[in-house]
């Protein structure tokens, strides 16, 4: 074993000072000791050391950079691979043993055979130094996957952190050619039988419940996210612009026509006559009022009064005549003014650009952009609302939609057969339009590890198997080499 300096051991006392210039001995630089050698490095342990690296390049960092990196290890490595560091110095202990144990017993039976011990002793020998042989060999094949054996440049050593950007495209390229390809993926999914799974997932009410409060939730988050201001400004925009690009004039023109065609009119007439009819019976000094303030001056006030109470007596009779007769002459009036002015609004370009006008200047007015800005606050907050009530009636039909879907894939073949044939064709457009992005995540995820990082982690991972490799190997190395020794025995004789 090498020996390291003993910490207690103090520098050679340095020369003698040379006399400065003019005879005074000069003095040493602040803060300059004398250098100490630092100590060779020990040779190489076959085991590698909690950092990854060889021993040797451990002992030449020095104290304190070999504690940095095992701090280092310490906190890059978890708990999973915390624990298979210990098992794999187990098995490097227990292959390692073997070793020791079968050159111990090599050297026992040469000396019992130098010392006539019989025929027997050339056998152990020849089975433990065959033995020997297979455990050396297999101790640098494993250890060449990810070092240098003895820290040598040996040709084709250190194989994983040299050839790791290879090793990353190789496993990318095996993935897209076997998990990826068009044909792997169609009888994958053809084997799951992604809708009937599906629906017989769906079809439970409780995996609706589930689905429904997820759903639930999903939308309440989205809504949480969307800020208020920009979806009312996109809001507002949108049917600004849209309201302005449709011109309104025949839209509105049609629809007068349509109504009046089919008497749809009519109950609003016969709406406004009830009306008119009960304000003035309610209202009769306001007429009288009205008729004597617009009279001229020179006129009696007891005509005036008079002249108001036939007003009002007359009105009173038409709106009543116009009430209780649904062909009065009036209401064919107001039936011809109606169409004519309907073929207006789709015909008439001067009625037409009027219309256009007032939709202008009743969208630009303050209140009716704050009325289109406050439907999302209004709709937003309704939502939430039947988003957190679980009786409310969007929930009630969301949930009935889903067992609905459910049931009708349990029982549809034919909606079967279409939902998969869209999910496979998806999954085959995103796999055959997107295989080298899907493997380019390996190969750039492998390329971007760092080479001792990389070998550090396969080997936690399959270092402990590689270790019986060296065991077998010395097992059948020493059994190899007892039936060569005892061949060559039996026919030389």
């Amino acid at each position: 074993m090498p020996t390291r300096p003993d910490p207690a051991a103090r520098p050679a006392p340095s020369p003698p000072r040379r006399p400065g210039p003019a005879g005074r001995p000069s003095l040493p630089r602040a803060g300059r000791r004398p250098a100490a050698r630092s100590p060779l490095p020990p040779p190489h342990d076959p085991t590698i050391g909690s950092t990854g690296l060889t021993r040797s390049a451990q002992s030449a960092r020095g104290p304190r950079q070999r504690d940095n990196a095992r701090v280092i290890d310490r906190i890059a490595l978890t708990e999973a691979d915390a624990a298979k560091v210990r098992g794999l110095r187990r098995m490097k202990t227990v292959a390692t043993s073997l070793l020791l144990a079968v050159a111990v017993v090599y050297g026992l039976a040469t000396l019992a055979e130098h010392r006539g011990a019989g025929a027997w002793a050339g056998y152990v020998a020849a089975a433990a130094e065959a033995g020997m042989v297979g455990a050396l060999a297999d101790w640098f094949a494993v250890t060449a996957l990810f070092r240098r054996p003895l820290g040598l440049p040996i040709p084709h050593t250190a194989i994983i952190p040299t050839k790791k950007d290879q090793l990353g495209q190789s496993l990318g390229d095996f993935v897209g050619d076997n998990f990826l390809s068009e044909q792997v993926v169609r009888d994958k999914l053809a084997a799951v039988a992604l809708a009937r799974r599906a629906g017989d997932w769906l079809r439970r009410p409780a995996n609706a419940d589930r689905l429904t409060a997820e759903l639930a939730t999903a939308l309440r988050g989205g809504l949480t996210v969307l800020r208020d201001a920009d979806v009312q400004a996109v809001i507002a925009e949108t049917i600004t612009r849209r309201v302005d690009a449709q011109e309104l004039s025949p839209v509105l023109g049609r629809l007068l026509e349509r109504t009046v065609a089919d008497d749809g009119h009519r109950r609003l007439v016969d709406l406004v006559c009830e009306r008119s009819h009960d304000w003035l019976v309610k209202h009769r000094e306001a007429v009288l009022s009205a008729v004597q303030g617009g009279a001229p001056g020179w006129t009696p006030r007891f005509v005036d009064r008079k002249v108001g109470d036939r007003v009002h007596r007359e009105l009173l009779r038409f709106v009543t005549e116009m009430r209780d007769a649904p062909h009065h002459p009036a209401r064919g009036a107001l039936d011809r003014f109606l169409t004519d002015f309907a073929g207006q609004l789709q015909d008439d370009p001067a009625t037409r650009a009027r219309v256009e006008r007032l939709k202008s200047d009743f969208l630009a007015r303050a209140e009716v952009q704050e009325l289109i800005a406050s439907t999302w606050a209004n709709l937003r907050a309704m939502v939430l609302d039947a988003a957190d009530d679980e009786h409310s009636p969007l929930r009630r039909r969301a949930r009935e939609a889903i067992l609905t879907l459910g049931n009708r894939l349990a029982s549809d073949e034919r909606l079967r057969a279409k939902l998969d044939g869209w999910a496979t064709d998806a999954a085959v457009h995103v796999v055959t339009g997107y295989r080298t992005e899907i493997t380019s995540l390996i190969t750039d995820t492998v390329a971007s590890w760092d080479a001792r990082t990389t070998s550090r982690k396969i080997e936690l991972n399959i270092g402990r198997d590689l270790q019986f490799i060296r065991v077998n190997g010395t097992v059948i190395g020493s059994l190899a080499g007892l039936l060569i020794y005892a061949a060559t025995r039996a026919v030389g004789g």
